[in-house]
């Protein structure tokens, strides 16, 4: 897992699991110091990986272009 602070928000490489099995590369977002679940991003959406571990890594090279995080969690590039 790779992670990525912005001034308000993290970011860190996560994988969401995909409908008959594998993983989506995913980029999970929360508010530094907030409560409540993280906003699960998917990248690559073209793209399944058959281990997590494939996922993540993936997750993590998307995480270096990120740019941003917007107020309600989302990704900026």
């Amino acid at each position: 897992m790779a992670r990525k602070a912005f001034e308000t928000f993290e970011a860190v490489s996560a994988v969401v699991p995909k409908d008959g099995g594998g993983y989506h590369a995913a980029i999970a977002t929360k508010a530094i110091g907030g409560s409540g679940a993280p906003r699960f991003n998917k990248v690559l959406d073209k793209q399944s990986f058959k281990t997590a571990n494939e996922a993540d890594d993936a997750a993590a090279k998307e995480l270096t272009r990120l740019k941003g995080v917007d107020d309600e969690g989302g990704l900026i590039w």
